[in-house]
């Protein structure tokens, strides 16, 4: 019995077993069949639903699509519309290499092309030829290397770039010199087809130079002389000259292409390594308007290229300067300069700076800063906004608005101008003693003294004689935050770049209070100074000065196109201060250039019923280039504008080191002023009063 039931368990096991074996491979067919069935459905996607676009696909990798050489920028125009920068073609003839073309195809060219290009073969020097031989002897020089040397080369203590070098290192100065004048000039013109980035367009020569034999020969021979081609180039051209020639900026050459500082920045931007680009100023600034639309071809076969995009000059940029009063600026500052020169006490002068500004809305008029060196003016317009200058009295609006503020003064206040005598210092006076005064005659006559005694009631205290000055740093920060929100000693953020700050004085004696009021402790920069002057001229609105007005969309004539762009004014911040209490700065602003005796007097003519501020500020230099300052000097400045109560132009006027105190004739110059009157009615002769 017990072997029955034993039995009838093993046949039940079994048969479980089959059961599970069956379950499975019936599992593994039904996979089997999805997978075929998933295979089947993604096939008669590929043929069906899918084909156009694995067809295009395919068409792509059988056809490349290039694209062409740089296309021409756009154009820059003042804000009259007239063209202050442009293009022009020029025949060139270049060389890019292709990846068919080998080392041996680049010496048979550069033999037959220097046959036909006059090129300046003076300019070959020993490297080239040297260059030059080591690829035409490469398997004499090859033996030259020992069997050290190669055994290291295969250790890895060499590089290939060593044997190459070593090879270079033993051509013989003999075998230089026995190089004929066709070897010369071809290794001249191998230099020229290989130097810089390996496939990328070289220009071997343009322009004026390129006769229309040499461009026609190429153009013929271009199918034969791989790489070699001829183009339409352009470059810039100026139909001003040099006017604003700085500000306006440079662009790269088609050889230079993109610099290698600014590799990786334009890579990441889809530019191509030989494209031209601006490199400075305006140029730079506005690439992206300016920068044409290059022509993309399909390539067909070796030789022939189907155009599927066409190429397109860049878009139009319109400044905010007016290109005529620009021109009459330079040449003002020119003729002032030369003049300076020849008056006594201005052994240390060399530069002046104007800005002429719009306050309404922020618009550069016209900028200019020339310098001279010897007999020679040069362009020093950049330094507008790099070069900082101890500004001086000009300073002293600002200063008058914090004593408003502090309650450390009030309008209509009397103090009497004396020399003051703080512990432990010289005394510290006005030009003049002016005796008893208000905040008008303060500003109208610069009043140091006003100032100061002001400036030690926000420091909380009162003046007497031989006081001691308390340090409190939040004296100081009440004036230098007050001079922040005018954009003294901050970027104004104008449009063109490397703009500087200005010195931020950290030395904190007490004493230094008294200096900074009185514009002597921090130095700040003439775009900074006009930004400060069309803020007041702007009832407390400061606004980004720019040079850009608006972008106009690029024509294939040279009729202006739609406008895509315009500047809008941009507030930047308003003063913190009652109305009032500007309103009475600005009072003090035009007795400076109305009131008898007040020292802005003739700066501009009665009749443009200005206001403005003088300043004069002790300057120190270092007249032998040691690192020392050795000299001191002084320098004139002048902000203002005009008409008073509805300006249509604000003016700053700087001359660093234009006199010498303390010299035998005492002579100090008035440079500043005669600048100031000049182009104040050259600018009122143009745009009217009204």
């Amino acid at each position: 019995m017990k072997n029955k039931n034993k039995k009838s368990f093993i046949t039940n096991k079994n048969t479980y077993k089959d059961n599970i074996l069956d379950e499975r491979v019936l599992l593994f067919f039904s996979l089997v069949i999805i997978l075929f069935l998933v295979l089947f459905l993604k096939l008669i996607s590929v043929f069906t639903i899918d084909s156009k676009t694995h067809k295009e696909n395919l068409k792509r990798l059988d056809h490349n699509i290039i694209e062409g050489e740089s296309t021409p920028r756009g154009r820059i125009l003042d804000r009259n519309y007239k063209v202050i920068v442009d293009n022009k073609a020029v025949k060139t003839i270049y060389y890019k290499k292709s990846k068919d073309v080998t080392t041996s195809d680049e010496i048979n060219s550069s033999y037959e092309v220097s046959k036909i290009l006059n090129l300046n073969y003076d300019r070959v020097t020993e490297s080239m030829l040297r260059n030059f031989y080591y690829i035409t002897n490469k398997d004499k020089l090859k033996k030259r290397i020992t069997s050290i040397e190669w055994a290291k080369l295969e250790q890895g203590k060499l590089k290939t770039e060593d044997i190459i070098e070593k090879e270079k290192e033993r051509i013989k100065t003999s075998e230089i010199n026995k190089m004929s004048n066709n070897d010369r000039k071809a290794a001249y013109l191998y230099h020229l087809m290989n130097n810089g980035y390996k496939y990328s367009y070289k220009t071997i020569k343009k322009g004026e130079d390129l006769t229309e034999e040499e461009y026609a020969y190429i153009a013929e021979h271009s199918q034969t002389l791989k790489g070699f081609g001829t183009s339409l180039d352009w470059e810039r051209t100026y139909p001003y000259g040099n006017t604003l020639r700085s500000i306006l900026g440079t662009v790269s050459t088609s050889t230079q292409g993109i610099p290698s500082n600014l590799k990786d920045y334009y890579l990441s931007k889809g530019y191509s390594l030989n494209d031209r680009v601006g490199l400075s100023y305006l140029e730079k600034e506005y690439e992206n308007y300016l920068k044409g639309t290059k022509a993309k071809y399909e390539l067909l076969n070796s030789y022939e290229l189907k155009e599927i995009k066409a190429g397109k000059r860049g878009n139009d940029i319109v400044l905010s300067i007016d290109i005529e009063l620009q021109k009459a600026l330079e040449e003002i500052l020119e003729d002032e300069i030369r003049k300076t020169k020849t008056e006594p006490n201005t052994d240390y002068y060399d530069h002046s700076s104007v800005v002429i500004e719009d306050p309404k809305t922020g618009e550069i008029l016209a900028m200019s800063s020339k310098r001279i060196v010897g007999d020679k003016i040069i362009d020093n317009t950049p330094t507008i906004l790099t070069s900082p200058i101890t500004p001086g009295s000009v300073v002293k609006g600002a200063s008058m608005l914090v004593g408003y503020n502090e309650g450390a003064l009030k309008i209509g206040d009397k103090i009497v101008d004396e020399c003051i005598k703080i512990a432990g210092t010289k005394e510290k006076c006005s030009s003049h003693t002016l005796g008893l005064i208000d905040d008008i005659t303060a500003l109208a006559k610069s009043s140091n003294v006003y100032q100061f005694k002001t400036a030690i009631k926000v420091n909380d205290q009162e003046y007497y004689p031989n006081m001691k000055l308390n340090f409190n740093e939040k004296a100081f920060e009440k004036y230098r935050n007050m001079y922040h929100e005018f954009g003294l000693g901050v970027k104004t953020g104008i449009d063109i770049g490397n703009e500087s700050t200005g010195y931020h004085a950290k030395d904190s004696k007490a004493g230094n209070l008294l200096d900074f009021v009185m514009g002597q402790y921090e130095t700040y920069t003439p775009i900074q100074l006009s930004q400060y002057i069309t803020t007041i001229a702007n009832d407390g609105e400061r606004l980004e000065p720019h040079l850009l007005k608006e972008v106009r969309k690029s024509n294939t004539t040279s009729d202006l196109g739609e406008v895509i762009y315009s500047k809008d004014k941009k507030v930047l911040n308003k003063i913190d201060t009652k109305k009032e209490y500007l309103d009475r700065v600005k009072e003090g602003f035009y007795a400076v250039c109305h009131a008898q005796g007040a020292y802005g007097v003739g700066y501009i003519d009665e009749k443009y019923d200005a206001a403005g501020k003088t300043g004069t500020s002790q300057s120190f230099i270092d007249t032998n280039n040691d690192g020392k300052i050795d000299t001191e000097t002084i320098t004139s400045s002048f902000i203002g504008y005009a008409p008073r109560n509805n300006p249509k132009m604000s003016i700053i006027v700087t001359s660093p080191d234009s006199s010498r105190p303390d010299t035998a004739t005492n002579y100090a110059s008035l440079v500043t002023m005669h600048i100031t009157k000049r182009v104040t009615n050259k600018y009122f002769e143009m745009y009217g009063i009204n």
